[in-house]
């Protein structure tokens, strides 16, 4: 089966939601070609599809599979089932999505360290293809936030890829994450998975679970006309030219300001598919931007699809300070 393109967000690798981020492994599924695409699921069956905790060992057996056709990984970077089974057992959450007792999405998550709290690092999200359709990431995303929010956890964190439009889309503007961590080839220069021949960078992201912020995003509040508002007074330190390469501004004067802006194309796996040297000139300006924004005290805040028409580039909205004190708890 020829795998094309990531269908989501998510995220990550969680670490999610169009190519991800096993990412991270947060991916919502991938999308075939036109003639090997699977007949989608009626919108009518989603009352059929049950979101509950994996149970028992052939739950936790049916990951391999979900794996494997998500990323087109190889045994050897998925998830072992003996490992999957101690975790589990230890108390780390295992949410799926389930057609009768098939299991088509899962999102996987631990428990974690961080800014002197316990945290849940959310390592996978993944969606089978033909069930993409029905917000089956957002579900699932939203039963990990319940579970840890029951232990106690304020904090949950996974990792996508900044190139992957669907993915910033599903994370920032969907769910409210922000991010101040970028994280160079973080699975190393590639991987089993045929999508991931453009580097591995990730964007560590962070979701308050209670704040307001993410209580306003899962209820549906965007912030898509501020943040429009916004980039149209900024000028991107990387922008999509009219060539569809990257092109860069002076990093001084984007640096001086309050806010910056970021761009990246509409859908990236286009671009590796058409010019693999493109795709890498966009990873190499990106990975620039980031890092070099990150140093000097900004943190990722927001992001718009398609701001110049239907299939006009993204665009994140970067803002200097610290997450702490523009998303407080509650």
């Amino acid at each position: 089966m020829l795998l094309t393109r990531m269908q989501a967000v998510l995220y990550t690798m969680d670490s999610l939601p169009r190519r991800t981020q096993r990412e991270d492994c947060h991916a919502l599924g991938t999308e075939l070609h036109a003639r090997e695409r699977p007949t989608m699921m009626s919108r009518s069956l989603a009352p059929q599809i049950v979101i509950r905790d994996l149970k028992s060992i052939d739950d936790l057996r049916q990951l391999k599979a979900v794996e494997k056709v998500v990323w087109g990984m190889a045994d050897d970077d998925t998830l072992p089932l003996t490992l999957a089974i101690a975790l589990k057992t230890a108390g780390n959450i295992f949410v799926g999505a389930f057609d009768q007792e098939k299991l088509i999405g899962f999102a996987f998550g631990f428990l974690g360290r961080e800014h002197g709290q316990t945290t849940v690092h959310s390592h996978m999200l993944a969606v089978i293809d033909a069930y993409r359709h029905l917000d089956l990431g957002s579900r699932l995303k939203q039963a990990q936030r319940e579970r840890a929010m029951a232990m106690g956890v304020h904090e949950m964190t996974w990792t996508f890829d900044p190139l992957q439009s669907r993915n910033a889309h599903f994370n920032l503007s969907k769910l409210g994450v922000v991010s101040d961590t970028y994280k160079v080839d973080f699975y190393g220069p590639e991987t089993s998975s045929m999508l991931h021949r453009n580097g591995t960078d990730r964007l560590w992201v962070r979701w308050i679970l209670n704040s307001r912020r993410v209580r306003d995003r899962l209820a549906g509040n965007s912030a898509r006309a501020e943040t429009l508002d916004a980039l149209r007074l900024l000028a991107p330190l990387v922008r999509f030219d009219p060539c569809g390469r990257p092109g860069r501004a002076d990093l001084a004067e984007a640096l001086a300001r309050q806010r910056l802006s970021i761009e990246i194309p509409g859908d990236i796996l286009e671009v590796e598919r058409a010019d693999m040297g493109v795709a890498r000139e966009w990873r190499e300006a990106t990975r620039w931007a980031f890092r070099e924004a990150v140093k000097a005290g900004f943190f990722v805040a927001e992001f718009c699809r398609s701001i110049r028409g239907q299939q006009g580039p993204g665009a994140y909205l970067l803002q200097r300070g610290m997450v702490s004190e523009f998303i407080p708890e509650g």
